[in-house]
């Protein structure tokens, strides 16, 4: 979804397109086909939900045919990872391919290893200690219980965008606050929780017993695979986040 001349542009398809998902159902069934897929255009031309939908759909409000209520739904379902996983932007992972991208993205640790081994932000632990004991967690209050606040510390954002980029998180839902009478109010909001929440931990790290830059190329060449027209530089931009040997090194 590039700006043009201060326009968003967003590109897609017709309904009456092959190409073109028509449901969150067909949407969730094409990301489990094809591995992993990003929200929007990237530098990989065809690779997108976006590029996969009508542009005129998004954002009109109704869940049956917009692309941008696809994504609260797609979180919401348990069938599919949803998160910053692209080159710090919003994308797909299916269940199959998580365990290739936990591996890749976490160099084999689990977190408080990571930690332990001094890999880790203090910003990044006092996220992560929250989610001792804890399925989830509403954005809003993630953030204060980590002490992200106007007089504390900053960074939330990019903090969390780093977290799920090497997916020690994924947004599992979005969901309205509620008020202290329990009602709800305002628009939906993310909700994370730990991946190993939702799928369990064997899953999740089901590719620990293979070296990362194993399962990056793994990842690296599904691309090839799907998109023959990506280059190693694009492909690099996706995956980011550190060297992997062989074919994006």
């Amino acid at each position: 979804m590039p700006n043009e001349n201060g326009t968003w542009v967003m590109y897609g398809v017709e309904w009456d397109d092959p190409e073109c998902l028509h449901t969150v159902d067909e949407a969730i069934a094409y990301i489990n086909e094809i591995g992993f897929l990003p929200l929007f255009k990237n530098e990989i031309p065809g690779f997108s939900l976006e590029e996969r939908t009508v542009p005129e759909y998004w954002w009109c409000g109704d869940p049956e045919v917009d692309p941008w209520e696809w994504r609260e739904l797609i979180a919401r379902s348990g069938d599919v990872a949803y998160g910053k996983f692209f080159n710090k932007k919003a994308g797909f992972i299916s269940k199959e391919w998580l365990p290739y991208f936990a591996n890749y993205r976490r160099d084999g640790y689990d977190f408080d290893a990571l930690w332990d081994d001094e890999k880790a932000s203090r910003r990044q632990k006092k996220i992560m200690d929250v989610f001792e004991g804890k399925d989830e967690m509403y954005s809003n209050e993630l953030k204060k219980e980590a002490g992200f606040s106007k007089d504390g510390e900053k960074g939330f954002d990019g903090t969390i965008t780093d977290l799920q980029m090497m997916t020690y998180l994924v947004v599992r839902d979005f969901r309205q606050r509620k008020n202290k009478k329990g009602e709800l109010y305002g628009w939906p909001i993310a909700v994370y929780a730990m991946p190993e929440a939702i799928w369990g931990r064997e899953h999740v790290t089901s590719r620990y017993n293979e070296n990362p830059s194993e399962s990056g190329d793994a990842i690296a060449n599904h691309i090839m695979d799907i998109y023959p027209i990506a280059n190693t530089n694009q492909i690099r931009k996706l995956i980011v986040g550190k060297r992997v040997q062989g074919i994006i090194s």
